[in-house]
């Protein structure tokens, strides 16, 4: 399987108590199917809200990858040394694993 039929999902809980959840995963288009797709991004949605949203420099076959980046955020997101903006979570997200 591939992050193009799976989304990695961790959800954190930011230090002012709001959870936040960390989808990393290819995105859905309506003009391009999902198969045809080679861009995985990164989501931070608070309910159904999405905070932020980023491209990243993984495939769609990079799985264990995927996780460790959403692991990383969620644990930057926790410790509040990362904020829930593109502008804070886009430099992991384009450092290759």
């Amino acid at each position: 399987m591939s992050l193009r039929g799976r989304t990695i999902e961790q959800v954190a809980t930011l230090p002012d108590g709001r959870h936040v959840t960390v989808h990393v995963g290819v995105p859905e288009d309506p003009y391009i199917p999902r198969s045809q797709l080679e861009t995985v991004d990164v989501e931070l949605h608070l309910g159904h809200s999405v905070l932020a949203a980023v491209n990243t420099v993984l495939d769609p076959d990079q799985e264990s990858e995927a996780l460790a980046l959403a692991r990383e955020i969620k644990k930057g997101l926790e410790s509040g040394e990362l904020q829930p903006t593109a502008s804070s979570i886009e430099p992991l997200a384009d450092t290759l694993r």
